[in-house]
């Protein structure tokens, strides 16, 4: 279980095609302060299984349903990515609850920058629209964001300075693809919703005749 909250920029720093999967190197020398073989740790929001590490360095393998389904594919050795360890029981929850498990990908579709924000506006799939609300929350590449504004094919987040020069939002360009993650609480209530729409109405109970 993650929260959002990127701890640093790492790299790639190898790609080894694996057939089916792919092993990536990546370089974060704070995720691996305390990383050993089983932990997890998010790359752009994608939950991912350290196989080993050395030095500032580890290892995970990815398979071909993640390369497909997520922006991870489209990673090459020198990619800026953010990494993410999961949270520790007690600690502050300083964005949402995050899976790291990625619902789709999105595209950056432009960028309004003013002078100490920048507006980013990204593609939203249709099957995810009716997650994203006005001022929720929503998982871009890892990053807790609250939405400004949501429409059926797109939405838009504002980025501070800090979430600018520390996650990979401030160098993506128009037409990058990022990962989405939506509210997993949104998820459940339409599941529940559902379930108990399908039920069969309870028939009134009949009332005995007293004797």
């Amino acid at each position: 279980m993650f929260t959002g909250i990127v701890e640093e920029l790492g790299e790639i720093t190898a790609v080894e095609n694996l057939g089916d999967a792919s092993r990536f190197r990546l370089r974060g020398p704070v995720v691996t302060q305390d990383a050993k073989h089983g932990d997890s740790i998010a790359v752009n929001g994608v939950c991912l299984t350290v196989v080993d590490h050395e030095g500032d360095e580890f290892t995970a393998d990815v398979m071909a349903e993640t390369l497909d389904r997520s922006s991870l594919g489209a990673l090459s050795v020198g990619s800026r990515v953010n990494l993410e360890r999961p949270t520790a029981v007690g600690a502050r929850l300083g964005g949402h609850i995050v899976q790291g498990h990625v619902d789709g990908t999105g595209a950056v579709l432009e960028r309004s920058p003013s002078e100490n924000w920048e507006i980013v506006k990204i593609s939203l799939p249709a099957d995810l629209s009716r997650y994203v609300v006005e001022k929720g929350s929503i998982t871009v590449d890892g990053i807790s964001l609250t939405v400004v504004d949501a429409a059926p094919d797109h939405f838009t987040v504002s980025l501070i300075p800090t979430t600018l020069a520390l996650t990979t939002l401030g160098l993506k360009q128009t037409g990058d693809p990022v990962n989405l993650e939506v509210d997993v609480i949104a998820k459940y209530v339409e599941r529940l919703l559902g379930a108990r729409a399908d039920q069969p109405a309870a028939r009134p109970g009949v009332q005995g005749a007293a004797s």
